[in-house]
């Protein structure tokens, strides 16, 4: 990524924080509902109903925060391994069953932090390709990652593309457009090639390993859209 538009990172971090803030309020915010319904209903059946809203507001709330220390925290040091198959155990339940099915093909293995915190945050990409749902479907090898979403009017949006191909100004990113940016420098730590294309109702995003022949090639053409 060009030094042009590299944010400052006390601003990513402030980015990351509104992001996470973001996925976190609705649950907690419906625990916190659930309980004045308890402290002024006496109700029994008002007073199941606000049970089970807690109930399911804090297992959303765990999903999402446990999902967020793995693809946006620092568990573990820099060189260390994370397993994949917790990963995707992770992912699965930050997915959830509403809109998007997760399809998680990648074996339980050791692979390094930085890559698995790379197919995760992919996926939060290819989920933002088909805002009406569908499927998710994560797949990696030795070689490459590769997350594809398949859904009704699946495309990548048109800001996501100009991050992705370096085309921005620091001051145009905000707690959505910092996940694209986010992913993109993760990609980098990592030394893979990120890209995206479209074809139907697909969208494919793939991340490669740079290969020693690849380090003269320009930033643009690592980062275009293919």
């Amino acid at each position: 990524m060009s030094t042009n538009n590299r944010l400052e990172d006390i601003d990513l971090a402030a980015l990351l924080c509104s992001r996470v803030c973001h996925d976190v309020i609705s649950p907690v915010g419906a625990i916190a509902n659930g309980l004045e319904v308890l402290e002024d209903e006496d109700d029994p059946e008002m007073r199941q109903i606000a049970f089970d809203l807690i109930s399911q507001s804090a297992k959303s709330a765990s999903a999402k925060l446990q999902f967020c220390r793995m693809a946006f925290g620092a568990a573990g040091s820099m060189g260390s391994l994370i397993d994949m198959g917790e990963a995707g155990d992770v992912t699965t339940m930050f997915v959830g069953k509403e809109k998007v099915t997760l399809k998680w093909n990648a074996p339980r293995e050791q692979r390094p932090k930085s890559e698995v915190k790379l197919v995760m945050n992919m996926v939060l990409l290819a989920m933002a390709s088909i805002p009406r749902g569908g499927d998710v479907i994560v797949d990696t090898s030795p070689e490459g990652l590769g997350v594809k979403a398949i859904g009704d009017r699946a495309g990548i949006p048109e800001k996501m593309q100009a991050v992705m191909k370096g085309e921005f100004e620091p001051s145009e990113l905000d707690a959505r457009l910092v996940q694209v940016y986010y992913t993109m420098r993760i990609a980098d730590e990592a030394k893979y090639t990120l890209a995206a294309s479209m074809s139907g109702e697909e969208v494919v995003f793939i991340a490669r390993a740079q290969k020693a022949e690849q380090s003269t090639e320009t930033a643009e053409q690592v980062q275009q859209i293919a």
